[in-house]
């Protein structure tokens, strides 16, 4: 049986925490987008400043939590399984996508 791996990426950021939550919260409906395979079922609930995420997809779960700081945003994500395998193609691919969660939406 293999074991779950954990990955944690940090995005520093000026916006501040109030200003990063809220585009946190406009663009997480795009996490599903970068999913492969399509047809991923992405649940999240804000408890405070962290977001606790679950993302479901060809019959694997993801859990994530995502921390909004003042400067920086912590993700801490567990991959089970088969999925932590592709660790570092994960971390990479978040390293890349994940400061787009922090963009401004409403000039595009």
């Amino acid at each position: 049986m293999m074991m779950e791996r954990p990955i944690d990426v940090t995005f520093p950021h000026s916006l501040g925490k109030a200003k990063a939550r809220e585009r946190l919260a406009s663009n997480i409906h795009k996490l599903g987008d970068h999913i492969p395979g399509g047809a991923a079922e992405v649940s999240h609930n804000w408890v405070g400043d962290t977001l606790d995420l679950t993302v479901a997809a060809m019959g694997a779960k993801v859990a994530a939590t995502i921390s909004v700081e003042e400067k920086m945003v912590r993700c801490h994500i567990t991959l089970p399984g088969m999925l932590a395998l592709f660790a570092r193609p994960i971390e990479a691919m978040l390293k890349a996508k994940g400061p787009e969660l922090l963009e401004d939406q409403s000039s595009k």
